[in-house]
Formats: structure tokens, C-alpha cells, sequence
């Protein structure tokens, strides 16, 4: 399965940004991870093929997760961003037991 992540950028404070992961296969769930140098790849948001979802915790209220399913793509919407949201953002989905990760998109907020 390839995953093709899209739209990080360079934002300030209290910006919005729009992430996009396009998925060579439909899997499920389909979630968005951050990381930052030193510390561990942490979720952000996923959602389930039946529309459920999950949030961290720092997230909530600012974020949302969405997906077409038909296009195997999903998305974050990013919005009150703020200078510890800085990270790079990977897409990850399960398909068939296996674990696939996207490239990872560059998020950088700054004060």
C-alpha cells in the first residue's frame, strides 16, 4: 500500500492548514501521526471506514479528521494552530494486518 501525504507548510500562530493522504488501497482505520526530533510518533487523529473517530487529547476542538472513501483519501483540518503543533505529520492506515506509513508532511508554526 503507498500512501502520498500533502499540504504541510510554513503557518502562523492561529493559522489553519489542510493535510491530505491519498491511499493505493482502502484501509482502516486511516490516521494521522506527528513527530518531532528526540520523541516518539504520537497519534493525532484516526478514523474508522464507519466514521469513528479519535483525537489526542492536545488536539481536540482545533483539529478535525475527515475521509472520502471512494477517493481512499483522508484528510486533517488544522486549524488554531500553534508553535508546539510544529512536527513532521505522517498518514497511516492498516490493510490486511500490515501497518503503512505515507512520506510525512512538514509542519511548522511559528510564533
Amino acid at each position: 500500500v503507498q500512501l502520498q501525504a500533502s499540504g504541510g507548510g510554513l503557518v502562523q500562530t492561529g493559522g489553519s492548514l489542510r493535510l491530505s493522504c491519498v491511499a493505493s488501497r482502502r484501509g482502516n482505520p486511516m490516521g494521522w501521526y506527528r513527530q518531532v526530533p528526540g520523541k516518539q510518533r504520537e497519534l493525532v487523529a484516526r478514523i474508522t471506514s464507519g466514521g469513528s473517530t479519535d483525537y489526542a487529547d492536545s488536539v481536540k476542538g482545533r483539529f478535525t479528521i475527515s475521509r472520502d472513501i471512494a477517493k481512499n483519501t483522508w484528510y486533517l483540518q488544522m486549524n488554531s494552530l500553534k508553535p508546539e503543533d510544529t512536527a513532521v505529520y505522517y498518514c497511516n492506515t492498516f490493510w490486511f494486518g500490515r501497518n503503512y506509513w505515507g512520506q510525512g508532511t512538514l509542519v511548522t508554526v511559528s510564533s
